[in-house]
């Protein structure tokens, strides 16, 4: 189940270690995080099984997005710049477009229209999305927008 909203009321609901680690990053994150190129995606290790997505891109029409899933990894999506709507549905709603690959831990979902939730992501929020969770992000809310985006990888096993 997905969690969501400011970074400081999710670090009163989610205790695990794991997310101390994750949580404790996304505190102190400094404007050099703003350097990062449109279309750049820098990854960086946070301990030996903890890593982070530092991202930079435009949020598009919600045609041009598509729904992902993850079986290994638990994603924390954090908003450092920028606004976003975050689609979240369950997996069995979704129309398969590519399998799960185990090396990228990834798989790519058509959505249809029922059965969507639509989370405004704001500066200082984070999504938490499991592997139940199929998600959507880079959303523009109203108008195409660079937005910089840390993404934390935790594995299942951790969470």
């Amino acid at each position: 189940m997905a969690v969501f909203g400011s970074l400081k009321e999710v670090r009163k609901q989610v205790s695990k270690e794991a997310f101390q680690v994750a949580f404790d990053y996304l505190e102190n994150i400094t404007s050099d995080f703003l350097d990062i190129k449109d279309g750049e995606c820098i990854k960086e290790m946070l301990n030996e099984d903890i890593y982070v997505l530092k991202q930079a891109y435009y949020t598009k029409n919600r045609k041009d997005c598509f729904f992902e899933a993850h079986k290994k990894y638990i994603d924390i999506q954090f908003m450092v710049k920028g606004e976003e709507y975050m689609d979240i549905c369950d997996l069995d709603s979704l129309e398969i477009i590519n399998e799960y690959v185990e090396k990228t831990d990834f798989a790519h979902y058509k959505g249809k229209e029922n059965g969507i939730s639509k989370l405004l992501i704001r500066e200082n929020c984070l999504a938490i999305f499991y592997p139940s969770d199929a998600h959507q992000p880079c959303v523009k809310v109203e108008n195409e927008e660079l937005i910089y985006k840390a993404v934390i990888k935790i594995p299942v096993s951790l969470g």
